[in-house]
């Protein structure tokens, strides 16, 4: 059974920032389940016995190599999509995440094209639509990170 497609699968997308204005995003190689060639900005899924806090700073070890502090939680939402004419599921709850940017690597180089720091004024193309689905609804949110 595949999360996401068989049940509703558990995220903790996250926004890892500078705090000056800065967020770190990585380009999704060809080696992601889907939306190969977009920006993301990371995440994964909570795993079982996991705190919320646990799986986000857990992930961003592993995508980011570097620790992070917890800024804030954004509300839980739901993600739809349809991927491979599959509908897919995921509950997101999403954190902003500062980072220190000289303790930041490519931690995952089979999964992560590329990783770099953009402004929100100035976003790369394209970008995961889950991720923009989040920027959307929740701008309020990112504004105060800026």
């Amino acid at each position: 059974m595949k999360p996401g497609i068989d049940y509703i699968g558990v995220t903790t997308p996250f926004y890892c920032n500078d705090g000056k204005g800065n967020f770190l995003f990585h380009k999704r190689s060809q080696n992601c389940r889907d939306e190969q060639g977009a920006w993301d900005m990371g995440g994964g899924q909570v795993e079982f016995g996991e705190t919320l806090e646990e799986s986000v700073l857990r992930e961003v070890q592993e995508e980011y190599g570097c620790t992070g502090s917890i800024q804030e939680q954004l509300p839980a939402h739901s993600v739809l999509r349809t991927h491979n004419e599959k509908l897919t599921h995921w509950l997101a709850i999403p954190f902003f995440i500062l980072v220190n940017p000289k303790e930041v690597i490519n931690g995952d180089p089979e999964k992560l094209e590329e990783i770099d720091w953009f402004r929100l004024a100035n976003l790369p193309q394209p970008l995961h639509t889950g991720f923009q689905y989040t920027l959307n609804r929740y701008k309020q949110f990112f504004k105060k990170y800026r």
